[in-house]
């Protein structure tokens, strides 16, 4: 599992590395701003997902008992 949670983390990152990197004001700036705040989104859920306990966590909001 901990290579998936890895993978939504560089995907997070190269999102908003392209998010930065697209400064054209002429395109279309809901593009860049929506891969800014998913990038962000992927960067938040991965590092919560690798913290101990997680598992159990999300078990419980997701009510998977």
């Amino acid at each position: 599992m901990g290579f998936w949670y890895f993978l939504i983390l560089l995907i997070g990152i190269a999102l908003i590395a392209v998010g930065m990197l697209n400064k054209d004001a002429s395109r279309s700036v809901k593009v860049v701003s929506m891969m800014f705040i998913i990038g962000v989104l992927f960067i938040v859920i991965s590092l919560i997902m690798f913290l101990p306990g997680s598992s159990e966590i999300m078990a419980q909001l997701l009510q998977l008992n």
